[in-house]
């Protein structure tokens, strides 16, 4: 399986956020709950791609989320089969593992038998805050970003209808002194009468960068756990620098493939690429002190997760328990056959001759 980011927000009169890219907005006192995010990491050292698809909760109509980005980004709809496509290709293996003794669900203890289971930025004298451009993407009002002032930033989300969140500006302040840039994207379904829910069509964003990164700061916002899985698509196998105030990240797979389908239009063609899959808990998001960074690892080591089939050994049908005890017991009431029959002939052999 691939390995996904997932959270719980808030209250109606305090929510909370989510994101792994960045921080999630409901307007006014609803609410909006990030309950799925699935991130598709591309980089060929020069640009970096991401798609991610939100499964979103909650009783709010419209919400808004602000994801900082190293440089200039464009943006338009990804596609939903592309997760699909990588669901399949990092799928765990099926192995079967034999036992020998009967288990509970064995006979006979039961009847039954079951189965185991490069950027423009804003120069001196540059506006706190300039659209680079704004598209309608199906359900998404997309704007492109600069700011030279989180407070500014928070002033222009406020002005177009969302109130930013107590603090938000101070963790908008590292992006700012880096002169990074933002996608601010409003989820607003043509439908209005309807609260937000359910999978969000894809967003594919892409940016240059001499490095490959996730950000993951604004999570720190978050006031319940979240879990963050990503596949990675990289000349080499990937891992985070360091685990940036969560847990030891984990591979979920890791080896070459050759792209497909929806996976060769996100790589440009099909030369093999080395795909890894992370996955990471963050039991307290508060910890999260940075973005996440991967480097290729020392070596590409290939890994696929196994998953394990119990099955009872068998040899002909029968179970090879069945066979080794009936075995044992045969040879058993032969050695004691055996014995008496010893001893049954040293007996004659000493009994006195008739006549003598």
């Amino acid at each position: 399986m691939f390995a996904l980011l997932a959270t719980q927000l808030g209250s109606l009169v305090g929510p909370a956020y989510a994101c792994g890219c960045g921080a999630m907005i409901p307007d006014g006192f609803s609410r909006i709950g990030v309950a799925r995010e699935t991130s598709v990491l591309r980089w060929d050292g020069r640009i970096e791609q991401i798609v991610m698809r939100f499964r979103v909760e909650g009783d709010a109509r419209k919400a808004a989320w602000i994801m900082p980005v190293p440089g200039r980004a464009t943006v338009e709809l990804g596609k939903a089969e592309l997760f699909t496509d990588l669901g399949r290709l990092t799928v765990p293996e099926r192995r079967t593992r034999g036992y020998f003794w009967p288990r509970e669900h064995d006979w006979p203890f039961s009847s039954g038998s079951g189965d185991g289971v490069g950027a423009a930025m804003p120069g001196a004298g540059a506006p706190p805050v300039g659209v680079v451009g704004r598209e309608r993407l199906g359900d998404f009002d997309v704007a492109r970003l600069t700011a030279t002032d989180p407070d500014a930033l928070r002033r222009w989300l406020e002005a177009n209808g969302f109130t930013m969140p107590a603090g938000l500006s101070a963790e908008l302040r590292p992006y700012v002194d880096q002169k990074w840039e933002y996608v601010a994207v409003r989820l607003a379904p043509r439908d209005r009468t309807k609260a937000l829910g359910g999978d969000l069509d894809p967003l594919r964003i892409r940016f240059d960068s001499d490095r490959l990164v996730y950000p993951m700061r604004l999570s720190r916002m978050a006031k319940t756990p979240q879990s963050l899985g990503l596949y990675v698509l990289a000349e080499h196998r990937m891992e985070p620098v360091s685990p940036i105030g969560g847990a030891p990240p984990t591979v979920a797979f890791a080896g070459t493939v050759t792209p497909r389908d929806s996976v060769a239009e996100l790589t440009g063609g099909d030369r093999p690429v080395f795909l890894t899959a992370i996955e990471q808990e963050f039991p307290e998001p508060a910890r999260i002190d940075g973005d996440h960074e991967l480097r290729a690892t020392a070596e590409d080591t290939p890994y696929r997760r196994a998953v394990y089939h119990d099955e009872l050994m068998t040899v002909g049908g029968v179970p090879a328990w069945l066979l080794a005890v009936a075995g044992a017991a045969v040879a058993a009431l032969a050695l004691v056959l055996g014995f008496l029959g010893a001893k049954r002939r040293k007996a004659r052999s000493g009994r006195p001759l008739s006549g003598a």
